[in-house]
C-alpha cells in the first residue's frame, strides 16, 4: 500500500507541473532522477545499488546517455535479476510524443531485439509504452507495430497491480514476467536477431566469395575461404567497436562515398593493427609476434566497390536494425557457429559456391551450446578451481590454465573468460580497492560513474595467462579470437585506449596466436609414423585436412607442469563410419590411427563416435586434481557402444556428476532446440576413485530439461549398476527411491536377466532393410515382412497403408543366402525404432509364422524345450514394471536387443505349484488381451 501512495504522489506532482515538464527546458536527466527512478523504486528495484551488489549482479545498470555523431550509445536503463538482463527502459523528454514519434520506438526496439530481450519499455513518465522486442524492427514501422500496451501517467494508480505483476523484480523471480511473455501471441514478423544476422552475413559471404574469386583468379580454395572470413570478421569487429564508443562512430560508413573502397578499407585495417596489436589485423613481421600469423594475402586482394558498399550500408541506420553495443556475446557466437557450418568451394571454372561442410551434412546441422549450460559447466570447473585462490599477477589464480580442445566459435572460452573477469573484479574490490588502482600496472580503474572496472591491461593479462583453445577448423579459431578480443574491449572507450597507447606505450589487444590454435586435438604427430604416412605426405591437402597437433610442443609449459587445470567444452558428436567418401578430413585414416594408438582404447567399441575420443583425450590433458566438464550425448551413461568409455570416465574422476537432459519433442524444452538429442553434462575432479567399491556417479535428471526445474537425484555406485548388466554397466536415470527399488528387483533370487535365460532367443529382426533392399518388394503375393511401425501393444496395426506395407521375395533371397529358421517360429515382435512415448517404450505382440522381421523390429523366440509360454514373456515385456525399468537406462529412441536382454525376468519354478499357477494366470490374461 505504501508503494501505491508514493505512485499517487508522483502522479499528482507531475500533473501539477505538466506544462513546464513538456517544455524543452526540462531535461531528460531531471526526469529520470525526479520521476522514473522513484517510479521503479516503488516496484522494488534497487535503482542506486543501495544493497552494495557487485558490478556483475547490480539490479539496475544506468548506461551513459552520450551520443557519438548522433548515434545512440546504450539504453538508459537495463533491469537485471541475478546478473541476467530482463528488459530495457529508454527514457525520453516529455516534450517528445511517445505515442506518435516513430524514432524513439525504433531505437528502443533495436536495443531490445539486438539484446534478445522479449519486452522493453519506452517512457517519458507522461506516457508509458511496452514493446514486444521479438518482432524485427524496421525504420518505417509505425509506433503501434509490436506495441503491447500504451497508457498515460494518470493510469498508473489504477494499473499499478498489472505493472507490478510483470515488471517488478518479484514478478521476474516468480515467473510472472515469463508467463506474460508466453501469453502474448507471437505476431507476424517475429524473428530472432541471431537468425537475421546469420542471413545477413551469409549474404555478405556469398557476395564477397563470388567477387573475390572473379577478381583474384590465382587464389586457392583455402585462401579464398580465409580472405572472405577475415574481411567479414574485421568489418564486424570495427563496427561493434563503433557502437561501443571505442572507434569513432560512422568511420566505416564514411567509405560509402568515392571509389577504391577496399583500398581505403585496408587503410582502416592497418590503422587497427597499430591500435590493437591483434592477430585479426597483422600485416607485417614484428618482434615477439608469431610469423605464422602474418597476413600477406588480403592486402593484395582486388575487390569491387559494389559488394563492399552494400555490406557497409547494411550496418548503419536506417538500413540496420542491429544495435551492436547491446548484442550479447553468445548471440555473435551462435551466429558464427551456424555460419561456420558452410564452406566456399571453387568450381573448375574458378566460380565460388557456398555449401554445407561434409561433417555438417552428416550430423544434420550445427548446434550451439546454450549460455546457461556453458555457465553451469564453467561454475562447476573453473569456479571450483578458484576456491581459496588469491588474485593478482603473483596469486595462485594467475597460474590457472583452462582449455577447450574443440572450441568451435568460442562459447565455452568466452564463458570462462567472462567468469574470470567477474571473479577478479570481485576479489580486487572486496577490500582496499584503491591499492589495486595504483602503481605502474594498476588492475583497477574508476569509470566516469565512479564504479570500479578492470583495466584493459589486467583483462589482457588474465586472458593470456588462463584461456586456451584448439579447433581443427581455422575459421573457427579466428572467430574464437574475435569473440575474446571484443570481450577484452568491453567497458573501454576511445579515451581509455588512447591513454593506454600513450602512457603505457602498449596497444589495446593481445595477439592470441599462442592461446587459440588450429589443429586436430585427436591426432598427434606420431600419426606420420604409421603405414599411411607416405600416402599423406605425398598429398599436402590431405595432410592439411588431418592437421595433426602436438600437445607437448604447442603447449609445452602447461604440459610439462602436469596439464590444464580445467578442460571444458562441447565436443563434436559424429560417428566415424567406414568408407565415407568425400569428407572434410580423412576419417578412414583417423580410424586406423585410433585403432593403433593404445591411449584411445577406452574410446573404442561399437560405432566410433568423436565425442568418446574427445573424452579420452580430455582426461589425458587435465592435470591431476584438475576439473573436467563437458556436455555429451546421454548415450555415454547407458549405451552398450559407450561401455568402455563410460568405465574410463567413472574410474578417472572423483566427485563425478552427470546432469541429464532427456530428449523432448517440444523444441522449447530441448537443450539444443534444433536437434532431438538427449544430453548429459558430466563434471568431476581428475582424481581416480580409491577403489572399485568407491567408484560412483551422482546422477541428476531434469525431466523438463531446465536446470531450474525439479529434478531426480541418486548416487549410483558402479558395483550396484553392474547388477543391471555386468558387460555394459549402464548408469540409470533415476531418483534415490527408484534406484533402491531397481536394485531390490534385480537382486531377488526369483529374478534373472532376460539375456541369462537360455530358453529366450532375443535377436534383432533378421532382414537388414538396406543390405536386402533388392529382395524387398511391393508384390503382396510374396512372403510377409513385418516392420516396426506395424507392431502395437498386443496387436498388429491394421492402419498401415498399401504404400507403407512391404513384402519379401524369399525365393530370390534363398538363391544366395541361407534360410532364417526363426521365420517358421511363433515369436514376439517389439518395435526397435520408436518415437518417444514416456509411458510405453516397449511395444510388443505375438506374431504367427511364417513371417520375416525387418531390422526395425526385435525378435524374441523360445527354444523347443522351453516350459514358458510365449504369452508369459509377452505379458512381462508389456507390463508397467518393465516399462519403468526400461526407461531407467534408455538414452535414445531405440529399443536395443542388449537393453531387452538386461531387463529383469521373473523365473518360474515349474516344480512349484504356486509358481505354475502364477505363470498360467499371466498367460490367460495375455491371451485375452491378444484377442
Amino acid at each position: 500500500m505504501a508503494s501505491i501512495d508514493r505512485v499517487v504522489k508522483l502522479v499528482e506532482r507531475f500533473e501539477a507541473n505538466l506544462d513546464s515538464y513538456r517544455s524543452g527546458a526540462y531535461r531528460e536527466t531531471q526526469l529520470r532522477r525526479e520521476f522514473i527512478d522513484p517510479l521503479f523504486k516503488c516496484l522494488g528495484w534497487d535503482i542506486d545499488n543501495e544493497r552494495g551488489y557487485a558490478e556483475a549482479y547490480k539490479q539496475v545498470v544506468h548506461e551513459d546517455s552520450i551520443r557519438v555523431a548522433g548515434a545512440p550509445r546504450a539504453p538508459d536503463y537495463c533491469f537485471r535479476v541475478g546478473g541476467v538482463r530482463k528488459f530495457f527502459l529508454e527514457a525520453k523528454n516529455p516534450s517528445i510524443s511517445i505515442k506518435d514519434d516513430v524514432h524513439p520506438a525504433y531505437q528502443l526496439r533495436r536495443y531490445g531485439w539486438s539484446a534478445k530481450l522479449p519486452l522493453s519499455i519506452l517512457t517519458d513518465f507522461e506516457e508509458f509504452a511496452v514493446y514486444d522486442c521479438r518482432v524485427r524492427p524496421r525504420a518505417n514501422d509505425k509506433t503501434t507495430v509490436a506495441r503491447l500496451s500504451y497508457f498515460t501517467f494518470r493510469d498508473y494508480p489504477d494499473r499499478w497491480d498489472d505493472i507490478a505483476s510483470i515488471f517488478s523484480p518479484d514478478a521476474i523471480r516468480t515467473g510472472s514476467f515469463d508467463r506474460y511473455v508466453e501469453s502474448q501471441r507471437v505476431k507476424k514478423g517475429t524473428a530472432e536477431v541471431d537468425e537475421e544476422f546469420l542471413k545477413e552475413i551469409e549474404a555478405w559471404r556469398d557476395a564477397l566469395a563470388r567477387n573475390i574469386a572473379l577478381r583474384n583468379t590465382d587464389l586457392s580454395q583455402r585462401d579464398l575461404n580465409f580472405a572472405v572470413q577475415r574481411t567479414i570478421d574485421r568489418v564486424i569487429f570495427l563496427r561493434m567497436c563503433e557502437d561501443r564508443g571505442i572507434e569513432p562512430y560512422g568511420r566505416l560508413r564514411g567509405l560509402l562515398g568515392g571509389g577504391n573502397t577496399y583500398e581505403r578499407l585496408m587503410y582502416h585495417f592497418n590503422q587497427a593493427d597499430h591500435r590493437y596489436n591483434s592477430g585479426l589485423f597483422h600485416f607485417s613481421r614484428e618482434r615477439d609476434r608469431p610469423v605464422r600469423s602474418v597476413d600477406s594475402l588480403t592486402p593484395r586482394l582486388s575487390i569491387d566497390d559494389r559488394p563492399l558498399r552494400k555490406i557497409l550500408r547494411s550496418l548503419y541506420y536506417p538500413d540496420s536494425p542491429y544495435e551492436f553495443s547491446v548484442l550479447p556475446a553468445d548471440v555473435l557466437g551462435h551466429v558464427y557457429e551456424q555460419f561456420l557450418g558452410k564452406v566456399i568451394r571453387l568450381t573448375p571454372s574458378h566460380r565460388a559456391v557456398v555449401e554445407d561442410k561434409p561433417e555438417v551434412r552428416r550430423s544434420g546441422g550445427v548446434y550451439y551450446t546454450p549460455s546457461h549450460v556453458v555457465d553451469y559447466i564453467v561454475q562447476e570447473t573453473i569456479g571450483r578451481c578458484l576456491e581459496g585462490k588469491a588474485a593478482g599477477p603473483r596469486g595462485a589464480a594467475s597460474k590457472i590454465r583452462i582449455l577447450d580442445p574443440a572450441c568451435g566459435s568460442g562459447s565455452f572460452l568466452l564463458g570462462a573468460y567472462d567468469f574470470l573477469l567477474s571473479w577478479h573484479l570481485t576479489q580486487y574490490t572486496a577490500k582496499d580497492a584503491e591499492k589495486h588502482a595504483r602503481g605502474r600496472s594498476p588492475r583497477l580503474r574508476r569509470t566516469d560513474r565512479g564504479e570500479w572496472q578492470l583495466t584493459a591491461q589486467e583483462r589482457k593479462r588474465i586472458l593470456l595467462n588462463s584461456v586456451f583453445g584448439v579447433d581443427i577448423d581455422a575459421q573457427a579459431v579466428e572467430v574464437t579470437k574475435l569473440s575474446l578480443l571484443l570481450k577484452v574491449l568491453e567497458g573501454e572507450s576511445q579515451e581509455t585506449l588512447n591513454a593506454q597507447l600513450s602512457f603505457l606505450q602498449e596497444r589495446a589487444l593481445p595477439d592470441l596466436a599462442e592461446n587459440i590454435k588450429c589443429g586436430n586435438s585427436l591426432v598427434g604427430t606420431d600419426f606420420y609414423s604409421g603405414a599411411t604416412a607416405d600416402l599423406l605426405l605425398a598429398d599436402p591437402e590431405d595432410s592439411l585436412q588431418l592437421n595433426a597437433f602436438d600437445w607437448n610442443n604447442e603447449f609445452a609449459d602447461t604440459m610439462d607442469s602436469g596439464g590444464f587445470h580445467a578442460v571444458i567444452g562441447n565436443p563434436p558428436y559424429d560417428v566415424l563410419e567406414k568408407d565415407r567418401g568425400a569428407a572434410s578430413w580423412p576419417h578412414n585414416q583417423l580410424r586406423e590411427y585410433v585403432a593403433r594408438t593404445k591411449s584411445y582404447d577406452p574410446g573404442l567399441g561399437g560405432k566410433l563416435n568423436l565425442y568418446r575420443l574427445f573424452l579420452v583425450r580430455a582426461l589425458e590433458l587435465v592435470r591431476p586434481s584438475g576439473r573436467f566438464g563437458m556436455i555429451v550425448p546421454l548415450a555415454l551413461l547407458a549405451d552398450k557402444s559407450s561401455a568402455s568409455t563410460r568405465r574410463h570416465v567413472v574410474f578417472s574422476l572423483s566427485d563425478l556428476r552427470a546432469d541429464c537432459f532427456p530428449q523432448k519433442d517440444d523444441p522449447k524444452r530441448r537443450v539444443f532446440r534444433s536437434a532431438k538429442l538427449s544430453t548429459s553434462v558430466v563434471t568431476g575432479v581428475a582424481t581416480p576413485p580409491p577403489s572399485e567399491s568407491e567408484a560412483k556417479v551422482n546422477v541428476r535428471v531434469y525431466p523438463a530439461n531446465r536446470f531450474e526445474d525439479d529434478r531426480l537425484d541418486a548416487t549410483v555406485r558402479w558395483l550396484d549398476a553392474a547388477i543391471l548388466d555386468p558387460s555394459n554397466v549402464p548408469i540409470p536415470l533415476v531418483d534415490a527411491d527408484d534406484w533402491r527399488l531397481c536394485v531390490s528387483v534385480h537382486s531377488s533370487p526369483k529374478v534373472a536377466r532376460a539375456g541369462d535365460v537360455p530358453e529366450l532367443l532375443i535377436r534383432r529382426g533378421e532382414i537388414n532393410q538396406t543390405v536386402c533392399r533388392e529382395f524387398i518388394t511391393s508384390d503382396s503375393s510374396k512372403q510377409r515382412m513385418l516392420k516396426g511401425a506395424e507392431v502395437g501393444r498386443y496387436h498388429l496395426r491394421s492402419q498401415m497403408s498399401q504404400g507403407q506395407r512391404e513384402w519379401f521375395d524369399e525365393d530370390a533371397f534363398l538363391a544366395s543366402h541361407a534360410q532364417r529358421p526363426v521365420v517358421d517360429l511363433r515369436r514376439i515382435a517389439t518395435q526397435r525404432i520408436t518415437g518417444i512415448d514416456e509411458r510405453m517404450r516397449i511395444v510388443a505382440t505375438v506374431v504367427e509364422p511364417r513371417c520375416y522381421f525387418a531390422d526395425s523390429t526385435n525378435s524374441i523366440a523360445l527354444t523347443s524345450e522351453c516350459s514358458y509360454a510365449l504369452e508369459f514373456v509377452l505379458a512381462l515385456l508389456n507390463s508397467s514394471l518393465l516399462q519403468w525399468r526400461f526407461r531407467l537406462t534408455s538414452t535414445n529412441n531405440n529399443v536395443g536387443t542388449n537393453e531387452l536382454q538386461s531387463l529383469p525376468f521373473r523365473k518360474i519354478d515349474f516344480d512349484d505349484v504356486a509358481d505354475v499357477r502364477l505363470h498360467d494366470q499371466v498367460v490367460d490374461l495375455a491371451r485375452a488381451l491378444l484377442k
